[in-house]
């Protein structure tokens, strides 16, 4: 039986469609953030507590306060204090839920109307929560686990935010772990992770799902010269091109072999009579700093075939990559290329994921600072007509792309603290209010807060565990770091005063 959390009293302002405040009951304990359920006149009214005070009539009063205390005597020896002191939460209305329906709050409810705990089920279909969806974790207070359905929470896009720390890395690994654990009546994506500081590697070691995932790391990573068009190339390239240059380089692929590479490119160019000379060496030294870069090849590796695996995740390893521009380069070619095979049909419904979002599709750039920008914004715009979804992964919500922010339709945030970033997320993200944005810096890691189209109203969740084997050797302490070198280094001279 639902416990009784206390009775809705009158003040001021409430209660109202919006608010109302109750006392609450002797012996009984409510949090800031818990849900609470009442009786209205069209349903069932949700709420959410938004903060919690205690008054006591004895307290009120500044200079008989005061004047006790000048006495050098204690309140409570003198008047029975402790029978007058009372606990009021203030709540804010979400919605009536009837039916299996939900909508506006619309009549206010009764002073003297008993608060309730809510019905576990209730509350799951008042979320909008999905038995069959991702388990991602439990409402905050509330033993009640939060499965959002796949189509809702990653069709049209998700991001999560967070300061370094937080656990971006965590809560992504338990998103893993329900995708690549489910069942294939129950619909398999592809999922592609960017991972920039080789986070998900530790996948591998999982006997469980070691068989489902593939790590190919950034020196291994070759883009098919001949798959390329002259305008990607030119792209690709530090310095921008002209159109007459574009156009040259175009005839000459066009008169190539099937297969070729950068160096039969450059051979080409250097002997083509038609070309203009200033025009050939431009072209001639765009090639040469492509080469440079180590990424090109006669064919892709890995294949669109390994890339995109049904029920199974691939993961881009640039964790020993130090050139931003080289790191662009390889995550727009990937997006492309998988985006482009979407809309044919030739692979199944994928998820991107790209971690360090802000590194990859910028606010504020330049073309040739910001190669991979491009595609994640017409993904970002375009991908949910063609079952292609993004994940964004950022630290740093407010120096990444408005474009494809806004187009993540739901926001998961964990703890952020900086005031510009908690800006950006409140204009961004609809549904937060402003004591809602106030927890946000405030969470605890392995908490965070839920909002937009994967649920229907904003909610707190704590983050289930993952499960055996697959914890990151990225959470290194500081503390470990040291004594993990100490112990390299004392080794390696070991070894060699024993070989002298």
């Amino acid at each position: 039986m639902s416990q009784q959390y206390g009775t809705i009293i009158s003040t001021f302002d409430s209660p109202s469609t919006r608010k109302f405040a109750f006392t609450v009951n002797k012996d009984i304990i409510v949090h800031r953030g818990q849900f609470v359920e009442l009786d209205v006149v069209n349903g069932k009214l949700i709420g959410r507590i938004s903060d919690i005070f205690k008054t006591n009539r004895y307290f009120m009063r500044p200079e008989s306060v005061t004047e006790v205390a000048k006495s050098g005597r204690q309140m409570d020896w003198d008047y029975p204090v402790w029978e007058h002191e009372y606990l009021v939460a203030e709540v804010s209305a979400l919605g009536v839920f009837k039916d299996g329906r939900f909508g506006e709050s619309t009549f206010p409810p009764s002073p003297g109307t008993k608060v309730m705990e809510p019905d576990h089920k209730v509350l799951f279909d008042f979320f909008g929560l999905d038995p069959e969806g991702l388990h991602l974790g439990k409402l905050a207070h509330h033993d009640v686990d939060v499965k959002i359905n796949a189509t809702r929470l990653l069709q049209k896009h998700m991001a999560i935010l967070a300061i370094s720390g937080a656990g971006k890395s965590y809560l992504t690994s338990v998103l893993l772990e329900e995708l690549l654990n489910r069942d294939p009546e129950k619909g398999q994506i592809a999922t592609i992770i960017i991972d920039p500081h080789g986070e998900y590697s530790h996948f591998l070691e999982d006997p469980k799902f070691a068989n489902k995932v593939k790590v190919f790391k950034a020196s291994e990573f070759k883009i098919g010269v001949p798959n390329l068009s002259a305008h990607m190339l030119t792209k690709f390239a530090p310095d921008s091109s002209s159109g007459v240059q574009t156009r040259e380089l175009n005839r000459i692929m066009r008169e190539m072999d099937d297969v070729y590479g950068l160096d039969e490119l450059t051979g080409k160019v250097e002997t083509d009579e038609k070309i203009k000379s200033a025009t050939k060496d431009i072209l001639i030294s765009l090639l040469e700093n492509l080469k440079y870069t180590g990424l090109f090849g006669v064919a892709d590796y890995p294949s669109l075939e390994d890339t995109a695996r049904q029920g199974e995740v691939t993961i881009l390893d640039l964790s020993k990559e130090i050139n931003l521009h080289n790191k662009q380069i390889m995550t727009a070619y990937i997006a492309k290329k998988l985006f482009d095979a979407r809309r044919n049909g030739i692979i199944p419904p994928f998820l991107l994921i790209v971690e360090e979002a802000h590194q990859f599709a910028p606010e504020k750039s330049q073309k040739q600072t910001s190669i991979s920008k491009g595609i994640i914004e017409t993904i970002a715009r375009e991908g949910r007509k063609f079952h292609s979804s993004l994940c964004l992964i950022s630290q740093r919500p407010v120096q990444l792309s408005t474009t494809a922010l806004s187009q993540c339709n739901t926001h998961v945030i964990l703890k952020v603290t900086n005031p510009y970033d908690l800006k950006h997320i409140g204009e961004s993200s609809e549904g937060i209010t402003k004591p809602v944005l106030r927890q946000i810096s405030s969470l605890n890691v392995g908490s965070g807060l839920i909002v937009g189209e994967g649920v229907n109203f904003p909610v707190f969740i704590n983050i289930r565990s993952r499960g055996p084997g697959t914890g990151s050797g990225k959470g290194m302490s500081l503390e470990k770091a040291a004594v993990e070198y100490y112990k390299r280094i004392a080794q390696k001279k070991k070894d060699a005063k024993g070989f002298m």
